[in-house]
């Protein structure tokens, strides 16, 4: 198998798990984020959820660079 299809096989494999562990676990409306609420429209910008999920995909793509 050619390094490109290892590679699309493992952030499939990566998007599947988040997506198990999303299911289970709720990360959202953390402290930092961002809601505003105006009449009937409504604004939400997960500033803090997009920090947290960016340190582990980092954390993850980095060990599995370490690892290959």
């Amino acid at each position: 198998m050619s390094g490109l299809g290892k590679t699309l096989m493992l952030i499939g494999i990566a998007i599947f798990a988040m997506g198990l562990v999303m299911q289970f676990v709720k990360i959202g409306r953390l402290p930092g984020d961002i809601l505003i609420k105006k009449g009937n429209t409504t604004f939400y910008f997960p500033i803090m959820t997009s920090i947290i999920v960016s340190v582990v995909l980092s954390l993850i793509f980095y060990v599995i660079g370490k690892w290959k």
